[in-house]
């Protein structure tokens, strides 16, 4: 994971004639007939394509390399043996160990190559000079080149979903975030959650606890004990694991699912997940590779293009509660009620969106501040 977590040639994937035509002679006034050549071979169809993906966690982790790895599937079932997928989970965010495996699934013949964390930025920058005519695809960062195109999901937008039913279930208006790393995308989902939040109950606060890491379940589970232990009954997390679920199953609070579905982790706590459907992009995306109508850009899908949005709610979820997510969502996608739009003041009562002002992508991207009910200040 906005991951936050976060090339233009063409594909070849086209018939290759590899044999050469026969040489024929000429007679005077006659065209010649071309000679039958027994030895040049027919014309040969191309392999499929090859598609790599890059993880940073283990696609067991029922969060974000979960969820991504899902989106690798997506693209096996729509475009069966016209591709080939590969991918490698686990490879850390520093440069030397990115850029190794990113020029090795080049190396190996794959055409695009989706890198699946903020990390892996400049790794991929670096590799895409070298091999122009491969796609690159950066998630949740913000360069792109000829070749490298850069994509995300509003993941923001299902964190106010839950932020929404946050304050409605919430009995002590105490709301707890498991957070990974202190970047805009993070910021942005900690803001979105407690706005969702507040939007019901005005004197909704959160509690962060910072883990600096995206996967680390014992870290998750030290930090959402640690938020219950102050009083926290709600429980979200920006982090890649279950263990936040399994927490407030095992302490009887509630909790959101993070990416996927992870209610099979804690069937009373969990109220629903934000749940994010990479295939959406990556189907459009190799679709476009194998049509030949690529092109490097950025992309920023949500709820309007069905990439993110608060579902598998619990059974004990009154109708009244999903009618109120359900406007509240319509109201996101159809610009009616704007997550971010102004009076907004950070929370040390600076304001930072205007009366009536509606926040832009630039804005969002740039996000470095607490809305008014976090409390706390960011990590340096």
């Amino acid at each position: 994971m906005k991951i936050s977590r976060r090339t233009t040639l063409a594909a070849a994937l086209s018939l290759a004639v590899i044999g050469l035509a026969g040489c024929g002679k000429k007679e005077e006034a006659k065209p010649a007939e071309p000679a039958a050549s027994a030895s040049a071979p027919a014309a040969a169809k191309a392999g499929p394509l090859k598609v790599g993906f890059i993880y940073v966690g283990p696609v067991g982790d029922a969060g974000w390399t979960f969820a991504h790895d899902m989106g690798r599937k997506a693209v096996e079932a729509k475009f069966g043996d016209k591709v080939k997928t590969t991918f490698v989970e686990n490879v850390p965010e520093s440069a030397a160990d990115a850029e190794r495996v990113i020029r090795d699934l080049a190396n190996q013949g794959n055409k695009i190559i989706f890198g699946t964390t903020f990390g892996y930025m400049e790794a991929m920058l670096k590799v895409a000079k070298d091999f122009p005519d491969v796609k690159f695809e950066h998630a949740t960062g913000y360069k792109t080149a000829d070749n490298l195109a850069q994509y995300d999901v509003r993941t923001y937008e299902g964190a106010y979903l839950a932020g929404v039913a946050a304050g409605k279930l919430s009995k002590s208006g105490k709301l707890g975030i498991v957070a990974s790393v202190p970047i805009p995308e993070v910021l942005r989902n900690i803001d979105s959650f407690t706005l969702g939040a507040r939007s019901i109950n005005p004197k909704a606060t959160t509690k962060v606890v910072w883990v600096n890491k995206w996967f680390d379940p014992g870290k998750e589970r030290e930090a959402a004990t640690t938020l219950i232990g102050q009083g926290v009954d709600v429980l979200m997390q920006n982090t890649d694991s279950a263990a936040v679920v399994q927490t407030a199953e095992e302490k009887g609070v509630l909790a959101f699912g993070w990416d996927s579905d992870m209610s099979k982790f804690g069937p009373k706590a969990h109220v629903a997940a934000s749940t994010i459907d990479w295939g959406v992009y990556y189907t459009k995306r190799v679709g476009e590779v194998l049509d030949g109508q690529w092109k490097s850009g950025t992309t920023w899908w949500g709820l309007k293009e069905n990439m993110i949005d608060l579902k598998y709610f619990n059974a004990s979820l009154s109708d009244d509660m999903k009618k109120l997510i359900a406007d509240k969502r319509q109201g996101v996608i159809d610009g009616s009620a704007p997550i971010w739009k102004g009076p907004i003041k950070d929370n040390t009562g600076k304001e930072v969106l205007g009366k009536d002002a509606v926040a832009d992508d630039k804005f969002l991207h740039e996000i470095n501040f607490y809305v008014d009910g976090v409390e706390g200040k960011i990590p340096g």
